[in-house]
């Protein structure tokens, strides 16, 4: 436990650090009035109400968009980890993906849509409301901007679904199947949804300004603590440190890292709810930054380890997929670039340096692929998103200092609601069911024990 509160402490430290040394950017200047208007003889008709009309193009992108994440969970991030685990435990890992997606989406048509994206009342800082419940009041004409809201509802859904999702690879190998989906449908609820309300329904978070454009912090942050919470609390797998556990099958890791590049633009291109400009920018700016961190880790390794491996070039597609992921809508090309180098970077010492120094069995590099490359991000955002950098510029009146002020405390509210939280939940279903196998149950494989197939048949 000390060892956890220590790691937690020590990168919330560092997530308010990045600000204390960033020079103050001026805030764009309002263009002057060229001339006093002329006295109206009388005031205008107030100009009707603009009626929201659909657009069919954003519309067909959004639904590709939302199929696009789709396809980075079930198959891409289901085969990216079941191929880093050993071939005893392949089937339990796709297992969990599959089941998690299936049960988030019905949890999230029941209230976590609603508790995410309505109005919260006096709590509304924190959480939304039940207005929405079981999808109410939503028909196939109801517009979100210029979509239906049934696509947004679903496209959100698949973030929701992702995220937990990803938590898996940190205790793989050794938690019970009841126990997944019980903390899974416990973390969605008291965790996912207040933090996505916070930044994009309209909490306090988005009060503030923080940028998120499609997920630093929800996602990736939050899935991270919660992974490192959980790999501290079941403890080291069974000889780990003493024999090799490397992964089974690179193939099947490689191409689940590939569909996670190609399902990734759905993720953040769509996230800009539109076929535009925005969009545009979005797409070459989550490209870059991902070809760069491959680079960025794969020459780190290079360097501290003598050979450039499969394994790190997909790690290090990950980790810059990741990191540019809250600020593809915000940065700019040569931007995402050093964003994309610093993530392949910084996320290589995460799963070797700092992961060896605090010495927590982190199966397949959760918190230091998502959790460090999606603070990296948020905080980076606020740097980088400056036109001095190709940026989109700030908020009128904010500096950089400000902005990434701002971050910060973005994500230090995420890993301490997250970290507490998921804490508790992991507590709560040790007690109900308990968290981790069997000593023998584990050293036969979770497939054949927790499921009663294999993946292979040699």
């Amino acid at each position: 436990m000390k060892k956890l509160l220590t790691i937690v402490a020590l990168f919330g430290a560092l997530s308010l650090a990045g600000f204390s040394a960033q020079a103050q950017d001026k805030p764009a200047e309002q263009p002057a009035a060229t001339m006093a208007a002329p006295a109206a003889p009388a005031a205008p008709a107030a100009p009707a109400p603009e009626v929201k009309k659909l657009d069919s193009g954003s519309t067909g992108w959004m639904i590709t968009a939302t199929v696009l994440v789709m396809l980075m969970t079930i198959p891409g991030l289901a085969l990216f980890y079941g191929g880093l685990v050993r071939a005893k435990n392949m089937l339990s890992v796709l297992m969990q993906v599959f089941v998690i997606f299936s049960l988030v989406s019905i949890l999230w048509a029941i209230y976590g849509y609603s508790l995410a994206f309505s109005g919260g009342g006096s709590l509304n800082s924190v959480i939304g409301g039940f207005d929405k419940a079981f999808l109410a009041g939503i028909k196939p004409d109801t517009l979100s901007g210029v979509i239906p809201e049934y696509v947004f509802v679903v496209f959100q859904l698949t973030f929701a679904a992702i995220t937990p999702a990803l938590i898996v690879g940190a205790f793989a190998e050794r938690m019970k199947f009841s126990a997944v989906l019980l903390f899974m449908a416990l973390w969605v609820t008291f965790v996912y949804v207040p933090i996505a309300h916070m930044v994009w329904g309209g909490g306090f978070l988005a009060g503030l300004g923080a940028k998120d454009f499609a997920g630093g912090t929800v996602v990736h942050v939050n899935a991270g603590i919660a992974a490192l919470v959980g790999c501290v609390l079941l403890g080291k797998r069974i000889g780990y440190g003493k024999e090799a556990m490397p992964p089974h099958n690179l193939t099947l890791t490689m191409v689940g890292a590939s569909l996670l590049w190609v399902g990734w633009f759905g993720f953040n291109v769509g996230s800009e709810l539109a076929a535009d400009g925005v969009a545009g920018m979005v797409l070459v700016n989550t490209q870059l930054a991902t070809a760069a961190a491959v680079l960025g880790w794969m020459f780190v390794e290079w360097m501290v380890r003598g050979k450039p491996t499969m394994l790190g070039a997909a790690s290090g597609a990950v980790a810059g997929l990741v990191a540019i992921t809250p600020a593809c809508g915000f940065v700019g090309p040569m931007g995402s670039i050093i964003l994309g180098i610093a993530a392949g970077v910084i996320c290589f010492w995460g799963v070797t340096g700092l992961k060896s120094m605090f010495g927590y069995d982190d199966s397949l590099d959760v918190f230091g692929v998502h959790g460090i490359g999606g603070t990296l991000g948020a905080i980076g955002t606020g740097v980088l998103m400056s036109e001095s950098f190709g940026g989109v510029g700030y908020d009128k009146g904010v500096t950089m200092i400000g902005q990434v002020t701002t971050q910060a405390i973005a994500v230090g509210t995420t890993l301490v609601w997250g970290g507490i939280i998921s804490y508790i939940l992991y507590k709560i279903v040790d007690m109900l069911v308990g968290l981790r196998v069997q000593e023998n149950i584990e050293r036969e494989g979770l497939d054949s024990t927790q499921h009663g197939e294999v993946a292979y048949h040699i």
